[in-house]
């Protein structure tokens, strides 16, 4: 299977500006997603999609291929994920370069462990599934069993729509959140759907101690410390 390793990093960022290119540990916050997907033996490229040439020059710096500078259309904070990925196809499959699916690497959840990409892509091929995506469980006092919808008069229901909630924290189903490291979906699904995630999905466990999702400042801070645990420690 022909897998296209995608990065997007646009310029304009609000939360933390300049993230893709702020330096995280010891480099720009984009090589750690540019190192993972060089080193992943089964993708079959691995390039960045960005609206900023200086953006490109750092990612080219960390040996990250950037074969094209996307439309500032596309690079807007309301652009769909998924329009930033069809471009990236598009642009392939004119230059006879098409790809069976894409592997998205987001520079907001820079920390992967070793082998991570190629372990998910193996599940991904092996299960058939039409999309994979990277998860963590949800600590159980936020399990949709727990949880509640409030109407405009303050009433409560339980957000499963059961009539009753279950009594014990032993018996509570398993639930899981999106962990945003990796999303690896078919084409046709992107294609025909216009989604990442869809049809049969299928899901793998990240390892909790990697997990960052970088959106504000105190994400940020956040993700510094998880760099000196896992990878100054490591050292």
């Amino acid at each position: 299977m022909k897998i296209l390793g995608l990065i997007p990093a646009r310029e304009g960022s609000k939360g933390i500006p300049g993230k893709n290119i702020k330096t995280l540990g010891n480099q720009p916050l984009i090589a750690y997603s540019i190192k993972d997907g060089i080193v992943a033996k089964l993708l079959s490229k691995t390039v960045v999609s960005t609206d900023s040439e200086k953006i490109a020059e750092v990612a080219r710096n960390y040996g990250g291929e950037v074969p094209f500078i996307r439309p500032k259309e596309l690079a807007q904070d309301k652009t769909p994920t998924i329009d930033v990925v069809l471009h990236a196809l598009d642009f392939f499959e004119q230059n006879n370069e098409p790809f069976d699916a894409v592997c998205l690497l987001q520079p907001t959840s820079p920390f992967r462990s070793k082998g991570f990409i190629d372990e998910c892509i193996q599940k991904f091929i092996e299960t058939g599934a039409d999309c994979l995506i990277s998860v963590l469980d949800v600590p159980h006092e936020y399990n949709p069993h727990w949880t509640f919808k409030m109407d405009k008069q303050g009433s409560l229901s339980i957000a499963t729509g059961e009539s009753t909630l279950i009594p014990r924290r032993q018996e509570l189903p398993m639930a899981y959140h999106r962990d945003g490291s990796i999303y690896i979906s078919k084409v046709s699904l992107i294609r025909d759907k216009k989604v990442l995630v869809g049809g049969k999905t299928v899901g793998i466990l990240s390892n909790k101690s990697y997990y960052a999702n970088l959106d504000t400042p105190k994400d940020w801070e956040k993700a510094e410390r998880t760099y000196k645990e896992i990878v100054e420690c490591a050292e």
